[in-house]
């Protein structure tokens, strides 16, 4: 068994456990108070788990996307707020590492990152793209030999908490809506000036008003990649799987309670029918569909990736894969959670039960309008009519 493997094990194993004694343990507090889980995020920083993506070469452990996929997953049945703000920060990191193209400001920044354990924010979303990730209206503006932005952002996850932030801009204050460039600026570059509250349904934990953000910085921390390539071959598709997989963390541990709320009625009324069992049933198959959407997605993303044919992740057919991936999972995800309350019954709508599910419905709720469904399903209606390619 090679080192790497071993690493990802030990990795995987310290995961489980921070799932299960820290993030499990202060779900309900974070919810409640809609408060940033900084017990788990100390605990993932201790554990190096911030830098797990960070090539070896730069410091950090080199782990494989499967297993931080699996990590976001075990962190997910804890706490869906931690688990979503680990997977956020890893998709800026894996989306970093795969496009340095040499860069020293980059290849400092992740030495610095796997050191420092810093906690990386991304500013996508702004006020008047109608949530069009492709199109941006604040610009980089050259400023007395450095560049500025200003950007209103409706939402910035976990924004107060994130030691650095990563922000889609106009490559200039000329450029067209399209003409777009991601920048990574590091704490005391940023200032954010608050534009909302966050007293959401679900979520509560990620923390993730609005913000009018403004920044100054030097010209060597915009990414060097073409901004296209960098989201057809890694933010959008690294998006949809890490979150995929949070959402398929909370169902399963939705399901699990239902199944465990069955299993205690069992033992109370032994050689009984009982019509929850049978309700268990169709949620747990409709967890293992999910399931198998989540896990083969990962799958085709990692063969187009080991085949080294990048390009095959800006194809038509690609975009229609992973845009289908979020489509099913969010939509799947709070549907075996509202599964598992018909199965538990008044318990499960309570929250001060051990069966309790509506932590897990309101949270997987929040999958839908995470890049919009209804964006989401405009595309690929346009897509289908002219995409020829097979995936």
């Amino acid at each position: 068994m090679s080192a790497l493997v071993d690493s990802e094990q030990v990795l995987l194993a310290e995961v489980r456990r921070i799932a299960d004694e820290v993030a499990a343990a202060r779900a309900e507090e974070v919810d409640r108070d809609a408060r940033f889980p900084f017990e788990t995020l100390e605990a993932l920083r201790s554990a190096r788990a911030l830098s797990a993506a960070v090539p070896e070469v730069l410091g950090g452990d080199g782990v494989s996307l499967g297993t931080i996929a699996r990590c976001c997953f075990e962190l997910a049945r804890g706490c869906s707020s931690a688990a979503m703000v680990f997977a956020m920060h890893q998709i800026q990191v894996i989306t970093i590492a795969r496009h340095l193209e040499g860069a020293p400001w980059y290849e400092a920044y992740l030495r610095d990152l796997a050191r420092e354990q810093r906690l990386i924010a991304s500013v996508t979303s702004e006020i008047g793209t109608g949530g069009d990730m492709s199109r941006s209206i604040a610009a980089a503006t050259p400023d007395a030999g450095e560049l500025r932005f200003e950007k209103h952002a409706p939402t910035v996850s976990y924004g107060l908490y994130a030691d650095d932030l990563f922000t889609t801009l106009r490559r200039a204050p000329d450029a067209e809506p399209g003409d777009q460039i991601l920048v990574l600026t590091r704490s005391g570059q940023a200032e954010l000036e608050p534009a909302g509250s966050w007293d959401t349904l679900g979520m509560r934990g990620t923390c993730s008003p609005g913000f009018v953000v403004r920044a100054r910085f030097a010209a060597e921390q915009v990414l060097p990649a073409p901004f296209p390539e960098v989201m057809a071959q890694s933010l959008v598709p690294l998006s949809h799987i890490l979150w995929s997989h949070v959402w398929l963390g909370i169902a399963t541990e939705a399901a699990e309670r239902a199944r465990a709320f069955v299993r205690a009625a069992a033992r109370q009324k032994p050689g009984e029918p009982l019509p929850a069992a049978q309700r268990l049933s169709h949620v747990m198959a409709e967890l293992t569909l999910l399931r198998g959407e989540v896990t083969h997605a990962l799958q085709d993303f990692i063969a187009a990736d080991d085949g080294g044919d990048r390009g095959r992740l800006m194809t038509m057919a690609s975009v229609l894969r992973f845009n289908n991936l979020k489509l099913a999972a969010s939509e799947q995800s709070p549907h075996v959670c509202g599964g598992a309350l018909e199965v538990v019954g008044i318990v499960g709508y309570k929250n001060d039960t051990p069966y309790s599910v509506g932590r897990h419905l309101r949270d997987a709720l929040s999958a839908r309008l995470m890049v919009a469904n209804e964006r989401l399903h405009t595309t690929d209606a346009a897509l289908l009519l002219i995409a020829k390619e097979a995936w």
